[in-house]
């Protein structure tokens, strides 16, 4: 594939579904001007996130999205040859899922839906169940939102199914019960960057992280949008204010080198692993 420029955005989507695809549209005009050839956005990024994790507010939900609607519609007409990764409500039968939609010009590439819910998220959306990897323009890549990534088993799935990018997106908000007074004090901001930092220096991947920022109820958003290497280093990150962390990466190159000597999917011990710690 040789070199890919990825980009991965901290920006704040509010409930207004309209005004979030206008939103999406212009950041990625904006990115194909500057050359992006994979776009990662927030979760949530059409229609906003829940207001609340303990009690979320059952009358003022995120608007649950048809896939197959004009809103999917008007990000694919928008990529072009550009990979976009956006995070929405989908509208299933029975409820909602809290999901995310790879698309370039061509259609559909891929999705995923949240399969680890914390707190009162169960409240507000169903569960997935499954990870998988997909084709894309920029190479094989796999999605993971926001509690996803805290689960060790979610990109290993994911690196095992060929991913060599992972697209993390999310609506991650600060400590809701210890909160800090300086955003990037606070516990969840360093969760979220260890996370970051571990999944793609334990698979030896790449790691597009995106996040919202500002504020939606009580929950107020990290940013902390950032590419991460298969060493484990951040590559580009936009701290806690919104923005765009863009690098310049051979990923295939950069992957066969950080497995040369120790290749850590190769040099996996199954057979140790005991019952329960899966395949």
């Amino acid at each position: 594939m040789g070199l890919v420029t990825i980009g991965a955005v901290a920006a704040h989507f509010g409930r207004d579904v309209d005004r979030g695809v206008s939103k999406v549209v212009g950041i990625v005009d904006a990115a194909a001007r500057d050359g992006v050839e994979l776009l990662v956005f927030p979760d949530a990024c059409l229609g906003g996130y829940i207001g609340d994790l303990r009690a979320p507010d059952l009358n003022d939900q995120p608007p649950a999205l048809d896939p197959d609607g004009p809103e999917i519609a008007a990000v694919v007409a928008a990529a072009g040859p550009m990979t976009v990764c956006v995070g929405y409500a989908e509208q299933a039968l029975g409820g909602r899922y809290n999901a995310a939609i790879c698309v370039s010009g061509d259609g559909v590439l891929g999705h995923h839906r949240k399969v680890h819910q914390p707190a009162g998220e169960s409240l507000a959306y169903l569960a997935g169940d499954a990870f998988a990897a997909f084709d894309t323009p920029v190479g094989r890549l796999g999605m993971l939102i926001d509690y996803d990534k805290t689960f060790p088993e979610s990109a290993r799935a994911l690196a095992l199914d060929g991913a060599h990018v992972i697209a993390a997106l999310s609506a991650w908000p600060a400590s809701v019960t210890d909160r800090a007074s300086r955003l990037p004090a606070d516990r969840q901001a360093r969760l979220f960057d260890l996370y970051d930092c571990a999944r793609a220096a334990e698979n030896q991947v790449v790691v597009a992280s995106s996040n919202q920022t500002g504020v939606m109820g009580a929950l107020r958003f990290l940013g902390q949008a950032k590419v991460v290497g298969p060493g484990g280093d951040v590559l580009a990150n936009t701290g806690s204010k919104g923005g765009l962390a863009k690098v310049t990466v051979d990923v295939e190159a950069e992957i066969t080198r950080a497995r040369k000597v120790l290749n850590h999917i190769a040099e996996r011990r199954v057979d140790a692993y005991g019952v329960g710690a899966g395949s």
